[in-house]
């Protein structure tokens, strides 16, 4: 959707989101509903204002890697970003800048959306049902990252609260919020078309693939096989594996047949470090990039997110997907022709030799200054390849293993690895395997890590009953009066 959100909600005074308070979303320049919603072009802006929320999902390629036994948090030093550092550790609690952007931030989604439905009835006019199909699928959006990070969370639909109601309000039991969430995506589903004619813009593929994956993240493993079978068997919009994955996160191949739910970004607006949720560009990629570095196709950086030895072992050595997701710095330098000349710099906070090469700044892909701010590479946030294995996870879940077989085997065919022929226990460990290798660098790892069971085995200092979700962010639990109690152990 880059076209819409570039011309982004600033531009009309409407609806920006304060860094004071969660659910605070009017500026001083606001327009109320008496002076706006009286046009189909006001109901379309403040849409663009609820997608431009998705912007910060830098946020979740770093926690759900860094986090995880994929990535140390990396940087200039321990005390730059400290809350990834934290989380890297396990060792993060209700103090936590990143975890408190996670949660005002989506809340800011959810409230722009929600000031849409408030007045969905003021006036009538064709396309409004398909406007208010996206806005559901966004709040869905945005009430599973929050109910993914934070478990239990207040529960606000159809309107905004007001500042009197927010110290009275509870959090609400995961299970609501994920009943609400299938309800927003079923209505969604139910008006979306195939295909939009806007590049971005959600379509029904995506509405499908994301209520899949929030059935699979709740075992609900039959009603997930179902519903991520309807894209894989109808197909209707066309999906397909991208033929050469080493090119797949490059810039000139935005927007292929993979693509199922995808954010747009664009490199022709500059930024600076005062307003990340400001930005049109992907910071991920800017901070993902080399220290101070100096030599071909890539850019400098920062050196954040750096993959582990660990991840780097994982990977059979005929697997083109290792050299595609991880680049091995000092092995691509010692074989440049002129690897002398080629300099650059370790920061303070780690140093594995691997940088992220899904999400990182190449030479050819640089926006506006500051670049490490602005670049143009979309995130995929559910890709066909993802559709495929989680497909292939919930039909051996409820029992298919056939049908799980052949799904896992699309995604290892079209990078030439051999077929997967296990069955049972084994297949599940197979499915769980490729996830990693397939989606490594893209902010899944925890996450699957987490729903799997699998986490306190194989994350160092990960404490069962309480890092399986993260803590709410204190500073909330104060402007609440103490109404929201904190999660396990934190």
């Amino acid at each position: 959707m880059r076209k819409i959100y570039l011309t982004i909600i600033l531009a009309m005074g409407l609806m920006i989101t304060s860094c004071d308070y969660l659910l605070d979303i009017e500026p001083e320049y606001t327009q109320d509903a008496e002076n706006f919603f009286d046009t189909p072009e006001d109901y379309e802006r403040a849409l663009v204002g609820v997608y431009d929320l998705l912007q910060t999902s830098y946020l979740h390629i770093w926690i759900g890697e860094i986090a995880s036994d994929n990535s140390i948090a990396g940087g200039e030093s321990v005390n730059d970003t400290r809350g990834l550092h934290e989380i890297d550790n396990m060792t993060h609690g209700g103090v936590n800048t990143e975890l408190r952007d996670i949660m005002r931030w989506n809340y800011a989604g959810i409230a722009r959306a929600n000031y849409i439905f408030e007045h969905k009835d003021k006036i009538d006019f064709e396309g409004k049902d398909q406007i208010l199909a996206e806005a559901k699928f966004l709040r869905a959006y945005y009430h599973f990252v929050l109910t993914t990070y934070f478990g239990d969370v207040p529960l606000v639909v159809d309107r905004r609260l007001s500042l009197s109601e927010v110290s009275s309000s509870e959090r609400t039991p995961r299970v609501q919020v994920y009943a609400q969430i299938e309800q927003d995506l079923i209505d969604a589903i139910n008006v979306l078309p195939d295909q939009q004619a806007e590049t971005g813009r959600i379509t029904k593929g995506a509405a499908i693939a994301l209520l899949g994956k929030v059935q699979l993240y709740q075992n609900k493993f039959g009603d997930a096989a179902q519903t991520l079978d309807r894209i894989i068997s109808q197909n209707v919009a066309g999906y397909d594996l991208f033929p050469d994955f080493s090119t797949l996160f490059y810039v000139v191949n935005e927007n292929n047949s993979e693509d199922v739910f995808t954010i747009q970004y664009s490199g022709q607006q500059g930024g600076d470090y005062g307003c990340f949720v400001c930005l049109q560009g992907n910071p991920a990629v800017g901070f993902h990039g080399v220290r101070q570095y100096n030599g071909p196709l890539y850019g400098d950086g920062n050196s954040y997110n750096l993959p582990t030895q660990d991840l780097y072992d994982y990977f059979d050595g005929n697997d083109p997907r290792r050299e595609a997701t991880l680049l091995d710095i000092d092995a691509f330098i010692a074989a440049q022709p002129n690897s002398g000349d080629i300099s650059y710099a370790v920061g303070a906070g780690g140093h594995t030799g691997y940088y992220n090469n899904k999400y990182i700044k190449r030479l050819d892909e640089r926006g506006l200054p500051d670049d490490d701010l602005t670049s143009p590479l979309n995130y995929r946030v559910i890709r066909y390849a993802d559709v495929l294995l989680m497909a292939a996870e919930a039909f051996q879940q409820s029992g298919n293993d056939d049908r799980a077989r052949t799904e896992l085997n699309k995604v290892r065919q079209r990078v030439g690895m051999p077929a997967i022929n296990s069955s049972g226990t084994q297949l599940l460990q197979d499915i769980y395997r490729e996830r990693r290798l397939e989606l490594s660098g893209e902010g899944y790892r925890f996450f699957d890590l987490v729903r799997t069971g699998r986490a306190a085995d194989v994350i160092q200092g990960f404490v069962p009953g309480k890092h399986e979700l993260f803590p709410i962010p204190q500073v909330e639990i104060d402007l609440a009066g103490g109404n929201w109690q904190q999660n396990p152990n934190y």
